[in-house]
């Protein structure tokens, strides 16, 4: 038996669909169909923020809001979900928010198109932390662009809206209970199926129905947080169908440290999996808070990451520098590779026909990583690197391990550079003399990003980077602008 339609809550009423195809997209249904206007379009790509609404549903048990942009974010996907936008929003008596007098009061807003994502962002920071400092502020901003204001301004109300209002009356602290009820009553146990052909969506169960439906369709497009595929249909104006929608698959987001290693559910996200991530490797903190914004962290999956393939995705690098490895999965079996082996040339990964990510485990070790773009906040890699070393006697190199994105076709490692390190002493002349060796393991490419020049003398230094910080620990490694400030 399958569903012929997804159930969701949109503010506070109950939305049914039955007739949709895999790339109508949720800004669009807001915008044509239901009449709320107040979510803009700005860059169509999930850069911009001006899209920005909250999307709830039930995570572990519990009831979770994130920001999304709603202009990536596929109408098929929401299925059991509480989509809130800036209309929802309101204080007592018809007032103003609390969120939303505090950007009045502080004149956050000129021309007013990207307002609403800022004042959904700055809600959703605030029903979590009424008085946050300026780090989390400007963490809470980072996927939110506006052209006229400056952004002092802004925080300025963020810094005020914990004085214009109490959490506990909000309508969504009040209502959570309720709400929760209503959409664990929404969710399908059975997978849901709509339309024919390559116009047909499928939400899954669990990880057996996609299993089962990957069988049936080993040529669909797996989708989870649809960060990457959503563009495929914005800018390159590519169909997805069929497509099989799978991020709220709980069975594939569960996050586990145990025997030595850290196991990561394919469907866990960014935001997701920060907190178990900067624990035990604490450089993945600040790597972690440069992938996008906080929407894109909170719909991008590590799973994603992995599979997309992408020679400049965030995640491949640090973990294949750890040694980590993926799990694929099949309706017939299970296996685990190094994960470095999974990529095999540019667009091409080692997964059969039939197969889905199900998790990748990571040694429980330490390593040093750094990305390189051209802005701190929400850009994509020019080059990032991964280092994971161990010393033995006398400080020789006893092992090393680096990984590069950004340098080649796939995520690699720098064997060459690795073989001239290893059983050498850890010092300046060594790092001098294995700087050469990165000529044998990339040949960079020049794009809008950056040169082929710039590239590589971005991971030499990176390395020299590297031997310095091992000699003096206390040390900053990057400086931030509230730090700064």
């Amino acid at each position: 038996m399958t569903d012929r339609q997804i159930r969701f809550l949109l503010n506070d009423r109950d939305v049914v669909i039955g007739d949709l195809r895999p790339e109508d997209l949720l800004l669009d249904y807001l915008r044509l169909n239901a009449g709320l206007p107040g979510t803009k379009e700005g860059c169509a790509e999930g850069d911009c923020g001006a899209c920005t609404v909250l999307v709830g549903r039930m995570k572990s048990g519990k009831l979770t809001y994130d920001p999304v942009n709603a202009c990536i974010r596929f109408l098929g996907s929401l299925n059991a979900c509480h989509v809130v936008t800036v209309e929802h929003l309101a204080g007592s008596a018809g007032s103003l928010h609390p969120v939303q007098q505090a950007m009045v009061d502080n004149h956050g807003s000129q021309c007013g198109f990207c307002t609403p994502g800022i004042v959904m962002s700055l809600y959703k920071l605030w029903m979590d932390n009424s008085k946050p400092s300026d780090a989390e502020i400007e963490t809470a901003l980072q996927g939110n662009l506006c052209r006229c204001t400056g952004y002092e301004s802004v925080m300025r109300a963020a810094r005020a809206m914990g004085k214009t209002g109490s959490v506990s009356r909000d309508k969504l602290v009040r209502e959570r209970k309720a709400t929760s009820a209503k959409l664990r009553s929404l969710a399908s146990r059975r997978t849901i199926e709509i339309g024919k052909g390559s116009d047909r969506i499928y939400v899954p169960g669990d990880a057996g129905d996609l299993a089962a439906i990957l069988k049936k369709e080993p040529k669909a497009t797996i989708v989870a947080g649809s960060t990457d595929a959503g563009l495929w249909v914005t800018k390159h104006f590519r169909g997805i169908g069929p497509a099989i929608f799978i991020g709220h698959l709980d069975d594939l987001a569960k996050i586990k440290a145990a025997d030595g290693v850290l196991r990561i559910g394919a469907t866990a996200s960014y935001t997701d999996a920060a907190g178990a991530l900067a624990r035990h490797f604490p450089n993945f903190g600040p790597l972690i808070n440069r992938i996008g914004g906080a929407q894109i962290r909170a719909m991008g999956t590590i799973g994603g990451n992995i599979a997309n393939g992408s020679p400049i995705g965030d995640m491949p690098p640090p973990l294949i520098a750890l040694g980590a490895s993926v799990t694929l999965r099949s309706s017939k079996r299970s296996r685990t590779m190094e994960l470095e082996k999974f990529f095999v040339e540019y667009g091409k990964q080692d997964r059969r026909k039939g197969e889905f990510v199900e998790s990748v485990s990571i040694p429980l070790l330490n390593k040093s990583v750094y990305k390189i773009s051209k802005r701190n906040d929400e850009d994509i890699t020019s080059a990032l690197v991964a280092i994971r070393m161990r010393l033995g006697r006398e400080d020789m190199v006893d092992s090393i391990r680096i990984a590069c994105g950004g340098m080649a076709a796939t995520p690699k490692r720098a064997n060459a550079v690795e073989a001239a390190l290893r059983g050498k002493p850890w010092n300046e002349n060594s790092i001098n003399a294995a700087m050469d060796a990165f000529a044998e393991d990339f040949s960079p490419l020049t794009d809008m990003r950056a040169s082929a020049e710039y590239r590589m003398l971005v991971v030499k230094n990176l390395l020299r980077r590297f031997y310095l910080e091992t000699q003096d620990a206390g040390s900053p490694s990057s400086l931030s602008s509230y730090v700064a400030a």
